[in-house]
């Protein structure tokens, strides 16, 4: 079954009600902050309620995404509107992001934003992410960049965000960090998990051709070719975060189940 065939909600992480929504949405933000990918409370992943058109759910403002469960969401519409008495408020820049990429796509089932270092270190680079290793070949010609415009605070860069990501799932925020689309909570997070990886093996490549040694790059032909596996899930490869989802939640409720309250 290809990536057109898939109901996101049949697939790990692809939640069939809100309350499902909110757990795999908290397991989201504890991972990011396992692997260290957070930025203190700054920072957004949101996910679109089911049945609910025009509203999504995203973090209290002020909260470390290590606090995060699955009851503390605040639930907005497209315009920034609580849908939801809540006594938290939500970051600006993150409704500007996030709203935007829900209102224009309709697989953006999540979206999620981070500062990571490497990933925003290559966000810096004019060439970008190179195909360097396999981390990087699922992105290699299916990915967006966006120029910086400051801190997304003016609603008028959401067309703008909108168009520069396109098609693709991953969009790279020029001097800011990186953003990706899901179908499912799933998908997105497996998506920033190895984008992060392959920015940060660009950079040790790098430093080591600043010492003198000499990067080797696929030939282009060759790198079309793994982005295609990656992309149409030839042989056994499935959609990002398919088989990995699952593993994921028993590593979190090992560590602290307290996500899923």
């Amino acid at each position: 079954m290809k990536t057109n065939d898939l109901d996101p909600r049949a697939l790990p992480g692809g939640a069939r009600t809100e309350a499902e929504l909110r757990v795999e949405l908290a397991a989201c933000y504890r991972l990011v902050a396992h692997f260290g990918l957070d930025d203190l409370i700054y920072n957004h992943i949101s996910v679109r309620v089911p049945d609910e058109p025009g509203h999504f759910l995203i973090n209290p403002y002020g909260m470390l995404f290590s606090e995060i469960n699955a009851s503390c969401f605040v639930k907005i519409d497209h315009e920034g509107n609580q849908v939801e008495l809540s006594p938290h408020s939500v970051n600006q820049a993150g409704f500007v992001i996030h709203s935007a990429i829900h209102a224009g796509r309709t697989d953006a089932h999540c979206v999620l934003h981070t500062h990571s270092e490497a990933a925003t270190a290559v966000s810096a680079l004019a060439e970008g992410l190179l195909p360097v290793s396999q981390f990087a070949m699922r992105f290699h010609g299916h990915l967006g960049y966006h120029d910086y415009e400051g801190v997304a605070l003016e609603t008028g860069e959401r067309e703008r965000l909108v168009r520069d990501l396109g098609p693709h799932s991953m969009l790279v925020l020029r001097n800011h960090g990186v953003l990706s689309v899901g179908r499912t909570v799933a998908e997105a997070f497996m998506l920033i998990y190895t984008f992060e990886k392959a920015a940060r093996i660009q950079l040790m490549a790098q430093a080591a051709v600043a010492g003198g040694a000499h990067l080797q790059l696929p030939d282009e032909r060759v790198s079309r070719l793994a982005s295609e596996q990656f992309n149409k899930q030839s042989g056994d490869i499935l959609p990002a975060g398919t088989r990995e989802w699952p593993a994921f939640l028993r590593l979190l409720d090992r560590i602290d189940p307290s996500y899923r309250d």
